[in-house]
């Protein structure tokens, strides 16, 4: 679920923080241009690991700024396909159930990745599993589950151009995002198993 990447970047530190030790201020401000950020085809970055290299700083004209080339580790969040995790369903609509970790919301079990035999209520909004002995059991939001990666979407981000006339804004999708499953048994809701 988690990785050490290794990035080399180039780190600017403004006269403030002057004041704190190097190793200090090159992990605040890596961590400020890293953290809760996602690069593409690498995951979402969590925190800084380590500093494996860092350059004499080298203080830029006219600005105050110290530039630093680093290398460096990241912890970085992104499951393997077939990891087995688990989260919570944050909702469900037709196109599937939602569901959150605490800190990615951008997982989706698609209709087609559920057990045989689920449907979708609309009046209650919640998906259903009936089982083979006509047992119906529920998929509510708020419920602990497990789930299987299947595979990962990136999407890159571009700005939003501005709005010309008639044409209506479009959806903007995730930078990174997950597909799921609950087909095998001992997947779902874990108050069932």
């Amino acid at each position: 679920m988690f990785i050490l990447t290794t990035i080399s970047d180039l780190i600017q530190i403004s006269p403030q923080d002057f004041s704190k030790f190097s190793a200090v201020a090159l992990e605040d401000n890596i961590n400020a241009k890293y953290a809760n950020k996602v690069i593409q085809k690498i995951g979402l970055c969590i925190s800084f690991y380590d500093l494996l290299e860092s350059s004499d700083g080298l203080i830029g004209h006219g600005t105050g700024l110290v530039n630093v080339n680093v290398k460096f580790r990241m912890i970085v969040f992104r499951p393997f396909k077939g990891e087995i995790l688990l989260g919570k369903i944050s909702s469900g609509t037709e196109h599937g159930i939602k569901i959150g970790l605490e800190f990615f919301n951008d997982i989706l079990i698609p209709p087609q990745m559920l057990m045989e035999k689920s449907r979708f209520d609309y009046a209650e909004q919640v998906w259903i599993w009936e089982s083979e002995g006509g047992t119906e059991f529920f998929f509510d939001v708020g419920e602990v589950v497990r789930f299987r990666v299947e595979s990962e979407e990136w999407h890159d981000q571009i700005p939003n151009a501005p709005e010309l006339g008639d044409e209506t804004p479009q959806e903007r999708r995730p930078p990174y995002s997950i597909l799921g499953s609950m087909q095998m048994g001992g997947t779902g809701p874990i108050t069932w198993w």
